[in-house]
């Protein structure tokens, strides 16, 4: 079912783009969900962030599903990462551990969660990857699907998350 093979066949741009955001999933729980911040933290979300603008930028190299010239929908949350990136890195430095929080957990959601759903859509080199060729029986027939609840599950926990910090911003 796990296949690598369409990975390894695409241009450079998506193979970059895979390997930063892998490395970016894999440093979330470290640098976004630690409860006490330290060294392992500020190491962890350097490297996040590293990987985080290595993925958004190599995505404008990658023009497969072209809608707005040479771009899609999809470029659009990479300018979202890199507008969130440097605001977060902003407001840390400015003291504003709250808001620098908020962001790197919005740009987390809309970077790796929605974009990356995105990419198991039907059609779609990860899609091939994950759920197999396409053929009739094979697993992809549940790429469709899975990518919406994914997408759905998302836009939950969004909703869920901010009606919580209004709640706490309250109290």
């Amino acid at each position: 079912m796990f296949d690598l093979t369409p990975l390894f066949e695409a241009d450079l741009a998506v193979q970059i783009h895979v390997i930063a955001a892998t490395e970016s999933i894999l440093l979330t729980p470290f640098a976004l969900f630690r409860r006490k911040r330290d060294l392992l933290h500020r190491i962890t979300g350097y490297a996040w962030v590293t990987n985080m603008l290595v993925t958004a930028v190599s995505s404008f190299w990658i023009m497969e599903n072209q809608l707005i010239g040479p771009f899609s929908p999809i470029h659009a949350l990479s300018l979202l990462v890199l507008f969130n990136l440097f605001n977060a890195i902003r407001q840390i430095r400015r003291g504003n551990v709250k808001a620098h929080q908020g962001i790197m957990k919005g740009t987390a959601l809309w970077g790796l969660g929605i974009a990356g759903g995105l990419t198991l859509v039907p059609g779609r080199i990860m899609n091939e990857v994950v759920f197999g060729s396409g053929e009739p029986g094979s697993a992809n027939t549940l790429g469709a699907p899975l990518t919406i609840a994914m997408v759905v599950a998302a836009l939950a926990y969004i909703a869920w998350a901010v009606r919580r910090d209004r709640q706490s911003s309250r109290a």
